[in-house]
């Protein structure tokens, strides 16, 4: 291959990485956009919201009408509480199907993947039923719960794989040397599948920061995360284009944040093992 077509295709991949780029983050771009305009200067056509004047006024009335520090603290609670529990479970789990497997490993782990494709609507009514029996509905420990079994089976899953491209002779050499089972995940195999379990909690706090579906339906106030907070924005009135761009900015400022820093981490935990 020539020089000349070399640096062609560069380009055309480097053009097409940044125009996929933009496009996945353009609707976010649009939100803080349309955050800092007025009401009526965000309903207006695309080009006369742009050229509107910019003001906080919708900022200072997100938080004028809501307590955001409080919303924002129940997702920290809830996001991190069910990563911890999610790593708590599945790191045994993990550690049991990948170097001690059974003839039914594998099928178990499908069908443990089979459960994300279950509509949660499905169990909706059970699931409600059971948490106003429990006395659960609108508690963060609930919450915790809740979102620690729907990620769980994705969590076991990607410290599987991790597990896996770790050698089961020096888990072997430890055993020979006296190390209990204890000892073996917590001093030797968590260690060294820092960047797998560092990717998989990251996904994790943000699969549950994201999470909607069973937020909205099992909190009111008490508990209530940041996505309540956004959706408190929509009325039956019609939608405050404005104030609820605001508050989704508000919400997905934190986790945008987070992944920004610990991008190279998650890439790193993404890929760990792909090379030899």
């Amino acid at each position: 291959m020539s020089r000349k077509t070399s640096a062609t295709r560069t380009a055309v991949v480097t053009v097409a990485a940044w125009t996929i780029g933009f496009l996945i983050f353009f609707p976010i771009l649009w939100i803080i956009l349309m955050s800092f305009k007025s009401e009526g200067d965000a309903i207006k056509t695309p080009l006369a919201m742009l050229s509107a004047p910019w003001t906080l006024e919708s900022y200072a009335e997100v938080q004028h009408r809501s307590d955001y520090g409080r919303h924002f603290w129940n997702s920290v609670v809830i996001s991190f509480g069910s990563t911890l529990m999610a790593l708590i479970i599945a790191i045994p789990a993990a550690w049991s199907m990948a170097f001690v497997p059974g003839k039914r490993t594998k099928d178990l782990l499908m069908w443990m993947l089979s459960t994300k494709m279950m509509p949660a609507v499905g169990v909706l009514v059970p699931m409600y039923l059971l948490f106003r029996d429990t006395g659960l509905l609108d508690t963060r420990i609930g919450l915790v719960g809740i979102l620690t079994l729907i990620n769980l089976p994705i969590v076991v899953w990607m410290l599987y794989t991790y597990f896996k491209e770790i050698p089961g002779e020096i888990l072997e050499a430890a055993r020979m040397d006296g190390a209990g089972l204890k000892a073996e995940i917590l001093y030797i195999l968590t260690p060294m599948a820092v960047p797998g379990i560092a990717s998989t909690m990251l996904l994790n706090v943000i699969l549950a920061w994201n999470e909607a579906f069973w937020t909205l339906q099992l909190t009111t106030s008490a508990a209530a995360p940041l996505t309540q907070f956004i959706a408190s924005y929509s009325s039956p009135e019609g939608l405050f284009y404005a104030k609820l761009s605001a508050a989704s900015t508000m919400a997905i400022a934190p986790i945008l944040i987070l992944g920004w820093f610990s991008q190279k981490q998650l890439v790193r935990g993404l890929t760990f093992g792909a090379v030899k």
